[in-house]
């Protein structure tokens, strides 16, 4: 992009703005973005071997995450995080293999399930209706120093934090890692109109032929002086 606002703030991570150094846009910018779904005709397929399979059913948090992971919007995840890309996303918020990424996109599940798993094993991942979205592969099985992604991710290990508290009283005790194969998106009944995939959006700014998109993201609605520095930025 000519303009691209870095979004996170060292040490506690929450989206602050700052300018990086202008580049060149490439046609790669708006390429089409690697999804996870399989065809139609093997989702089906899928779905029925699936069925057998030992299945998890997500928190409406975690069909969330699945979901991006599926559409490309966490591009270039292909499932939740191993350990060893958990460890390095926590410590120096990048992947193992060096690429830049800020925060750990993990599947949290309780200790009987995990313990009920081997390594290798597949499991499906279904919403809160039952509906199998995906399958798994568990390619890792952790648990996590909870206090330590804490202090890392968000600043400080105190549950007076949403998402601290989130962390460590709602969230399961154990990880899971491993690769996502898509069967199907989640069914959502609200904001429809609002709910563009990354590909889709990329389609959409390829035909008004937009060379420069400014994203801006807040944990609180849209204030006139953010507005304000976005429409500057762009």
């Amino acid at each position: 992009m000519l303009e691209f606002l870095h979004i996170c703030a060292l040490g506690t991570r929450d989206f602050e703005l700052y300018p990086l150094k202008e580049t060149p846009m490439t046609s790669a910018n708006l390429s089409p973005i690697p999804e996870l779904y399989v065809s139609y005709d093997s989702a089906q397929k899928l779905k029925m071997e699936a069925a057998d399979l030992p299945s998890w059913d997500l928190t409406a948090r975690q069909v969330c995450d699945l979901e991006l992971l599926m559409n490309g919007g966490f591009n270039p995840l292909k499932g939740f995080l191993g350990e060893a890309d958990y460890k390095s996303v926590v410590d120096d918020m990048r992947l193992a293999d060096g690429q830049l990424w800020p925060m750990p996109i993990t599947l949290d599940v309780s200790q009987d399930f995990a313990d009920s798993l081997e390594a290798g094993q597949d499991i499906a991942l279904r919403d809160p209706e039952g509906v199998i979205l995906a399958t798994m592969t568990v390619s890792d099985k952790y648990t996590p120093n909870k206090s330590h992604e804490a202090k890392q991710v968000f600043g400080a290990d105190d549950s007076a934090h949403p998402a601290v508290n989130y962390l460590h009283n709602t969230a399961g005790p154990v990880y899971l890692g491993g690769p996502v194969v898509g069967i199907q998106q989640p069914v959502h009944y609200d904001f429809r109109a609002r709910r563009d995939t990354p590909n889709e959006l990329r389609a959409y700014f390829r035909k008004l032929g937009w060379r420069r998109i400014v994203a801006f993201q807040t944990r609180n609605p849209l204030l006139l002086a953010h507005q304000e520095l976005t429409f500057r930025a762009a």
